[in-house]
């Protein structure tokens, strides 16, 4: 068992993830993505502390410059990542946004093989192929949710992949720094968030252009109902995910952890069964491919 751990980080994380996207799918109506990106930030890094403070503070050794190359990966995956992430969020609705996220396994383990030359079996790579067919056939399903117009269609799409781009490098330069440090999860996740928090600090304060993203010049104070829903999602979506998300990048090939965090969407479906909902032959379907893919990804020894 102890060598799945990064495959089973990456599977609990991809549950965390699919539990919290709903949540962060209804903040979007109120809060803009950026202040978003910032509060989550914000609340994730407080627990991180609270977390190390408690376990003791013994960083692990690591090099000044994967010091930087860690930040940069947060900057990248988190600060911008996410902010793109959540933009899309509100402009595709979840499924179709779900759908971009589905280049990130490839485009990470493409990099990771250019960058690290890190290479992975034939088997693996079906099973990366199964699992991405798989989640998009549940999450191309039409739904009342993706109506939207031409221009904000295709705005989101531009958004989408742009934070399947800047999450996959992120996630790679991650695991060059992580694979080649004793610098444990935890202490991994606090340099990234960290990093992830003060770019998007940064570009809040800048004048952007872009009014969806950011509406106001001010971090708006809400309602406490409110901020126990934020903290809700920041605990299980980033505390906890980004998390086992950094164990699953230190345990296994970056191409196979990124195909199972991107499992989320198959997290929604017994979700949506909860909620009294009907899931049609075609996710379950769906479901299937995607579990014969992570199969093969278990088995890949």
């Amino acid at each position: 068992m102890n060598n799945f751990i990064g495959e089973i980080s990456a599977l609990t994380a991809a549950f965390f993830w699919a539990l919290s996207a709903i949540i962060y799918r209804l903040l979007g109506q109120t809060i803009p993505p950026l202040q978003l990106n910032i509060l989550k930030g914000l609340i994730a890094i407080a627990l991180l502390l609270l977390t190390l403070t408690w376990k003791g503070w013994q960083w692990g050794q690591v090099s000044y410059n994967g010091l930087i190359l860690l930040a940069f990966s947060g900057v990248l995956g988190i600060g911008l990542g996410d902010t793109a992430y959540f933009v899309a969020l509100n402009q595709l609705g979840a499924r179709r946004t779900l759908l971009l996220e589905t280049l990130t396994p490839p485009i990470s383990a493409f990099l990771a093989f250019i960058l690290i030359g890190e290479r992975i079996s034939y088997l693996a790579w079906c099973g990366i192929l199964f699992t991405i067919l798989g989640v998009a056939w549940v999450i191309s399903e039409r739904t009342l949710d993706t109506a939207n117009n031409r221009a904000s269609m295709l705005s989101g799409v531009i958004w989408g992949m742009a934070a399947a781009i800047a999450q996959a490098s992120g996630a790679v330069l991650s695991r060059t720094v992580l694979i080649n440090s004793n610098l444990s999860s935890l202490e991994s996740t606090i340099v990234r968030l960290t990093a992830g928090f003060a770019i998007a600090l940064g570009l809040w304060m800048l004048p952007l252009p872009f009014a969806k993203i950011k509406s106001t010049n001010r971090l708006e104070f809400f309602s406490l109902r409110l901020w126990g829903i934020l903290a809700i999602a920041t605990f299980f979506g980033t505390y906890l995910g980004i998390w086992l998300q950094q164990t699953s990048l230190k345990f296994a090939p970056a191409g196979i952890a990124q195909t199972l965090l991107a499992t989320s969407p198959l997290f929604v479906i017994p979700m949506v069964v909860l909620r009294g909902e009907k899931v049609s032959w075609r996710s379950l379907g769906g479901v299937v491919v995607a579990i014969m893919g992570i199969s093969l990804l278990f088995l890949r020894f």
